[in-house]
Parts: structure tokens; C-alpha cells; sequence
């Protein structure tokens, strides 16, 4: 005689409770589809860095900086007390096959973070001179997750690979491509994989030449264990020498940081970031320096139809098709590699390849291997397919007379707000904006207020239009000079979620 009542009263409860229940089944009148939101913050951005050297003059400069953020999540504290660092980075040891001691969880256990970021608009910065020092990998949560960067410079005094290393420490994915790697003798390139989670994954690296693939069961299957690192010589996975090589590493399940550490006996070293590959539009290369003496080419199809590239270079006065470099062709699944001879002529620019009719999708991975200085004295350094820059793109690690941006724009004008941070030492942001005309590159270089010591960051916000960027570092430290460069696409800070709404109809599901 009761169960009725009590049956009632669950019913009252359940309608009540659903009437807050999000319903994301969109139907005539509802809200637009989720790439229409408004975006907001991310509340967590997970980020990557490879071991950085070891080599034992090696010294290493970590700069992490979050920019400030309209909308971003607050810490929640501890009985209104600071909850600790938000986003730091911790080892993640390496792991080499058969190393039972290899990996451990993500995390580090108690180790010390790197870096650790305590506030949103000002950077942090802290040196290693360990050339034991590991790969790492962490997280930035809440306020501090918005466009997360970390700069990892290193400077190798002397020895093979002596000069400047430079990359932005990467958000992890499933696959990853580089073009402009190389197994030849006179190189040692070693890819570093990275994985942060604590579950261990298994990974894929297959190598591409000239032919086509380079047929080897050595990239295949290779495991990492969460939270490790593991350093893969490409020699090893294909035997046969190859002066260009792109790369393409798949984790099976799982996700990875992946980047290259190129090393040549004559020029120097510096890390291959993975290329963007767009489909259906250009492959743009911004960031190339005044007095880049020679520029490397490389580039690989991985659709199934040839693609014919026309090259633009654009330069401060607008874009022009380089004598003798008018177009390139790739056939379908194999790399071309072509020697730019003075293309840029000392003047910066950026590269434009852009798919020809009758090209399928266009698809390309594109990188160019760059060597400034002269005679014995040259150093690389590496510029890739980049994204464009979207909503805002953030580089750390700067310094007040080492750096260079450089900013294309391939359509219209694009009008942008440069925002230089405070130094991790001191001193007051500054933001000034520029313009940059259509189909041309500005290059710009800081002007900093009094006061300004240490590291510092760059932010870009585009007002409306396409823009590319790069970065390019300068080093002078203790009779050691180099350069790095690295592209600035969108920073991923923000995110399309979908509208929630109040619906019954779940209960009839």
C-alpha cells in the first residue's frame, strides 16, 4: 500500500533533479552548433619538453609564462590560501629498451617542478646545467592554462652540436610529421617521445625518402612507459643513409610529445619541430632571417596524388616568385629536397607554397633547414609549416637584444597587438600595434621600458585577418653565438562548448 506514494515522490525527485540536466541534442529552435559558441578559457593545457642536451658544456634556460586571460578560471585555495603552483613541469626520465629502472608515473614522484608559474603576466625563469637534465612534462591548470608557454634554450659551448638549441615545449597528440630530418653520416639525429600520462603507449615511426618509404621493422611497436621519455636514433630505425627524410611518429593509444634533435657535424645543432599539413591551402614557412646564407628545402606528399607547389617569398615589400625556384613538384608519398640559393637575397621573408590546380588536396609537410654566418663559422637552425596564428599566440624566453618577430600576413592587412611582457626579473609590460600589408613580412624588435631585466614574453593578438608569425632568437653567451627560430600558432587558450538547456524528454529515453 505504500510503494505507490514512494514511487510518486522518486518521480517528483527525478523531474525535479533533470530540470538542471544538460541536454545537448540540438532540435528545431535550439541553440547553434558547438563551432558557432562563444569560446571560452581551457581549464587544463598539458605541455611536453625533451630532454635538452647531452652534451656536457650543455646549459639550459627554461622560460614559462602564462598570458593574462579575460574569463579564465581562478585557483580554488585552501581555506582561502594559495593552493601551490599550478603549472609546472617534472622529469620524466628516460627510458631505454630494457631498462627495468626506466619511466615511472607521470609526475616525477617528489621530484622538484621546473619553472612552476604562480600568476597569469609575468614569466618565470630558471637555469640547468646538468647534462644529465631529463625530458619533462606537466600540466597548468585553472588561470594558468590559457596559452601555457615554456621556451627551452640551450646553449652547447663546445664539441659536436655546439651552438644554440631552442624549441617551445609542445602539447601532446597521437601523430606527429617533420620533414628535413636526416640519417646521413655526417648528421645524428635522435627523436625524443615524451608521453605524460601514466598508462604506457606503444609508438610507430616510419621514415620516408626520395623513393618513398624506407621499408624497416625497427621504428615498429616501440614502447614508452607513462611518464618517460625515450630517445630514438632515426639511424637505427632505417640503416640505409638518407641526406633528407621525413618523419611520421603514431602512438597507437595514448598520446606523445615528439621532436627531433638534429645534429651536424658542421652546423651545429638545433631541434625540428613537427610541421602543420594543411589541406586544400598554403603551406607558409614565416621567420626567415636577414642574412640566412642558405636555405634547405624539404618537402613530402603523404596523399596518393602528386602535388605541383608554386613558391612565393614574401618580403617586407610584398611577394615575389624567386627566379629559378618558380614551382616544385612531389610525387605522391615521397620527399624533394631543393637547395635555395640566396633566395632571400639578406633580406627576412617567408615562405609560401601554395598547391597548384590539379593538385588533390595540396596536402604537404614542409620544413626548411636555414644556415647563417660564413665559412666555418655557420650555424642551422630550422623553420617549419606553421598554423597560423588564429586568436593568440604567446613566445617566452626572449631577450631584449637577441630578438626578432617576424609577422606575415597573406591576405589583407592585418592590423595586431604586440604585448611585451615584463622581464622574469622585473619591470612592466608594454603593448604597442602595428600593421602589416597584405602579402608582405614585418619584422619588429622590442622596445622595452625602463626597468625591464630577465626573460621576457611576446603575445600577438591579430585584430581580424590571417597572420603568420615567427620568432627568431639570437644567443651571445660566454664566447658561444647562435640562433633559433620557432613559429607562434594559435595558442589553443579557448575552447567551443555547447549551450545546455532543461529537458524532460531524457526521462522518456
Amino acid at each position: 500500500m505504500n510503494r505507490a506514494p514512494l514511487s510518486l515522490l522518486a518521480v517528483a525527485v527525478a523531474l525535479t533533479a533533470v530540470t538542471g540536466v544538460a541536454s545537448l541534442r540540438p532540435g528545431e529552435g535550439e541553440a547553434a552548433p558547438v563551432a558557432d559558441r562563444a569560446p571560452v578559457p581551457v581549464e587544463r593545457t598539458v605541455l611536453t619538453c625533451p630532454r635538452p642536451t647531452g652534451a656536457e658544456s650543455g646549459s639550459t634556460v627554461y622560460t614559462a609564462y602564462t598570458p593574462p586571460t579575460d574569463g579564465a578560471a581562478e585557483r580554488d585555495g585552501d581555506d582561502g590560501e594559495d593552493a601551490g603552483p599550478s603549472a609546472a613541469l617534472l622529469p620524466a626520465p628516460e627510458y631505454l629498451p630494457g631498462d627495468e629502472e626506466g619511466g615511472g608515473a607521470a609526475g616525477g614522484g617528489e621530484a622538484e617542478p621546473v619553472v612552476p608559474l604562480t600568476e597569469p603576466g609575468t614569466p618565470v625563469s630558471a637555469r640547468v646545467d646538468d647534462a644529465d637534465a631529463p625530458a619533462l612534462s606537466g600540466t597548468a591548470e585553472r588561470e594558468l592554462a590559457p596559452g601555457w608557454t615554456v621556451q627551452q634554450t640551450t646553449v652547447v659551448g663546445s664539441g659536436p652540436g655546439s651552438g644554440v638549441l631552442g624549441t617551445a615545449c609542445q602539447a601532446p597528440d597521437t601523430e606527429f610529421w617533420f620533414a628535413g630530418a636526416s640519417t646521413a653520416e655526417s648528421r645524428s639525429d635522435y627523436l625524443h617521445i615524451t608521453n605524460p600520462d601514466r598508462a604506457a603507449t606503444v609508438v610507430d615511426i616510419v621514415l620516408h625518402g626520395a623513393e618513398g618509404p624506407l621499408d624497416s621493422e625497427a621504428g615498429q611497436g616501440l614502447t614508452v612507459p607513462g611518464g618517460a621519455s625515450l630517445p630514438v636514433r632515426l639511424s637505427t630505425v632505417s640503416p640505409e643513409p638518407q641526406t633528407n627524410v621525413a618523419v611520421q611518429v603514431t602512438a597507437r593509444t595514448g598520446r606523445i610529445g615528439a621532436q627531433i634533435e638534429a645534429v651536424d657535424q658542421q652546423l651545429g645543432a638545433d631541434w625540428l619541430a613537427p610541421a602543420a599539413a594543411p589541406a586544400g591551402g598554403p603551406a607558409v614557412l614565416p621567420g626567415i632571417p636577414a642574412g640566412t646564407r642558405s636555405v634547405r628545402l624539404a618537402v613530402y606528399a603523404p596523399g596518393d596524388e602528386d602535388v605541383t607547389l608554386d613558391v612565393g617569398l614574401a618580403g617586407s615589400g610584398g611577394t615575389i616568385t624567386p627566379a629559378g625556384y618558380e614551382a616544385i613538384t612531389v610525387p605522391a608519398g615521397t620527399l624533394t629536397a631543393i637547395d635555395l640559393e640566396n633566395v632571400t637575397r639578406g633580406e627576412p621573408g617567408s615562405l609560401v607554397l601554395t598547391p597548384a590546380e590539379g593538385s588533390g588536396d595540396g596536402r604537404v609537410v614542409a620544413a626548411a633547414r636555414l644556415t647563417i654566418g660564413e665559412e666555418d663559422e655557420q650555424e642551422m637552425a630550422f623553420v617549419q609549416a606553421t598554423g597560423p596564428v588564429g586568436t593568440r599566440a604567446s613566445a617566452a624566453g626572449n631577450t631584449a637584444s637577441g630578438t626578432t618577430l617576424s609577422l606575415f600576413a597573406p591576405g589583407d592587412a592585418v592590423e595586431v597587438e604586440v604585448t611585451w611582457s615584463a622581464g622574469a626579473e622585473g619591470g612592466e609590460s608594454v603593448s604597442e600595434t602595428h600593421t602589416i600589408d597584405g602579402r608582405t613580412t614585418l619584422t619588429l624588435t622590442p622596445e622595452l621600458p625602463e626597468g625591464a631585466e630577465g626573460p621576457f614574453a611576446v603575445t600577438l593578438t591579430p585584430r581580424g585577418g590571417t597572420l603568420y608569425a615567427a620568432r627568431t632568437l639570437a644567443v651571445d653567451e660566454d664566447g658561444t653565438a647562435g640562433w633559433t627560430v620557432q613559429t607562434l600558432p594559435d595558442d589553443r587558450s579557448t575552447v567551443a562548448v555547447p549551450e545546455t538547456a532543461p529537458d524532460l524528454s531524457i526521462l522518456m529515453d
